[in-house]
């Protein structure tokens, strides 16, 4: 599947969905003059638990019910649902959260679900024999990552352009889209030369042994705060108080993973989908140390979606003023009091 350099150069075009199919969208039991809903539809990812997962196992989401609609592999594929009205809230990176705003999508990012630190973070990894350790020796190579257009092709796009490769070079690259649980397994089989792997899938392989990272989300950009939940700006509207419940316990949730012991999140979580019945394997679970979230609580501050906004107008994917900040994003529905960042993860 390869990737020409004029795809490439319309980063995460998959988003651009028009004004009209987005504006239409409603949210279950959300409708004018009726009682605010006490449901929230959702996607899952196979195997892993999400934090609205966990806050609702943690009792954190008090009367609000989550409702489980299916798995999902992709950010934007995420938010798109969400943006629709197929469900009540998505998540996924930052530049995808920009890139939908900017197609004229009625969105609002209420708070930050992952990042990365020094214990959660996204590689780009190699077999340990493989010839690949430079930028200019991934031209023509392919990459295997859950999605294109979000947090890992935008990953790829940085090394590269930090390794001083030309446009023209850069869409030589092949990012091909391969499920995170398969993703292992066709990096030693060799059928991607590269394998984006991440936290607990990550951390499995590494055990295994015979790899080597090329490059890390951490190293290009140090701890940040990558990607976040979104909600319908009518959603917001007639369900505040519910949006309120959900962000709050989403927050807490999140100081509470940093708070507690890494077995008992660990075990806390293994229960969790254990009890949820879905046929999952519980063991990579073992592995998880942290959700990388850079702010305490979640907070947005707004510089992990600035970044993304003048890196693609830098790109030419959107246009300069296309997307103001302020309209982005707000704290307005995440009840946990303000304090300094903090990251205590992985003890």
């Amino acid at each position: 599947m390869a990737t020409t350099a004029s795809t490439r150069r319309q980063f995460l075009s998959l988003l651009g969905l028009s004004a009209v199919a987005v504006s239409c969208g409603t949210s279950a039991g959300a409708t004018a003059g009726k009682s605010q809903t006490k449901t929230l539809r959702y996607q899952g990812w196979a195997g892993q638990v999400t934090l609205p997962e966990l806050a609702e196992d943690l009792g954190y989401l008090e009367d609000v019910k989550l409702e489980w609609v299916g798995n999902t592999i992709s950010g934007p594929q995420d938010i798109q649902s969400a943006a629709t009205g197929q469900t009540d809230f998505g998540g996924a990176f930052n530049g995808a959260v920009v890139k939908l705003a900017a197609n004229n999508a009625p969105i609002k990012a209420v708070i930050s679900y992952y990042g990365a630190d020094k214990y959660a973070y996204n590689g780009f990894y190699v077999l340990e024999g493989s010839p690949v350790r430079s930028p200019e020796d991934l031209i023509g190579k392919k990459i295997g990552m859950n999605t294109l257009g979000a947090h890992s092709e935008a990953m790829l796009d940085i090394y590269l352009q930090r390794g001083g490769l030309s446009q023209a070079q850069i869409g030589k690259a092949e990012p091909l889209v391969v499920p995170p649980v398969n993703t292992e397994q066709s990096l030693r089989q060799k059928q991607i030369d590269v394998a984006v792997l991440g936290g607990i899938l990550r951390d499995k392989a590494l055990e295994t042994g015979g790899i080597r990272a090329l490059f890390t989300d951490y190293e290009l950009l140090g701890a940040f705060s990558a990607g976040t939940y979104v909600m319908t700006d009518r959603f917001l509207e007639q369900n505040p108080d519910t949006a309120r419940v959900f962000t709050t316990a989403v927050g807490r949730a999140i100081d509470w993973s940093r708070s507690t012991p890494r077995e008992e999140v660990v075990a806390r979580m293994t229960e969790i989908v254990k009890k949820r019945g879905r046929n999952e394997d519980t063991a990579p679970l073992k592995y998880w140390r942290s959700f990388g979230v850079a702010e305490r609580s979640g907070r947005i501050t707004g510089k992990e979606l600035q970044l993304w906004i003048d890196w693609l107008v830098e790109r030419g994917d959107i246009k300069k003023d296309q997307v103001k900040l302020s309209d982005l994003y707000t704290n307005e529905f995440n009840g946990n009091k303000k304090s300094p960042s903090a990251s205590k993860s992985g003890s």
